[in-house]
């Protein structure tokens, strides 16, 4: 007989590292933005200081990927689309972000790497249908 431990399916979250997983492709992806001028518009998108944001992502994501729901907990009846609604996100700045987060996810060692790009393919389609022309 199985235990009810057992029983439960392992999330996307605890398959790709847990927490220091999330924190290190964020923190990736937000040097990325904030050196490489190819992500110069999405940079310009984003305040100054990128430390709130740096923590802000990877709770998201970690909730996201069923791992602890802190950020939803915090952000009570928010969502992606309602937190961008005040920025004109057009298709080269979806693009951009697409591209960042995919470039952070692979450059961040997984126990699950396809999974990793599974949720770096997932992420970019969900900015790329951020993008308004």
């Amino acid at each position: 007989m199985a235990t009810q431990a057992e029983a439960v399916p392992e999330t996307p979250f605890q398959k790709l590292g847990g927490h220091p997983t999330f924190e290190a492709i964020c923190n990736r992806f937000y040097d990325l933005m904030d050196g490489d001028p190819a992500y110069a518009k999405l940079r310009a998108m984003h305040a100054d200081d990128l430390a709130p944001m740096r923590k802000s992502l990877p709770l998201f994501l970690a909730g996201w990927a069923g791992g602890p729901r802190d950020w939803f907990d915090q952000n009570p009846g928010r969502c992606m689309m309602s937190v961008h609604k005040p920025f004109t996100i057009n298709a080269a700045v979806a693009r951009q972000w697409a591209d960042a987060m995919k470039q952070a996810i692979a450059a961040v060692e997984t126990p699950d790497n396809l999974l990793a790009t599974a949720m770096g393919d997932a992420l970019s389609e969900l900015a790329l249908g951020m993008g308004r022309n």
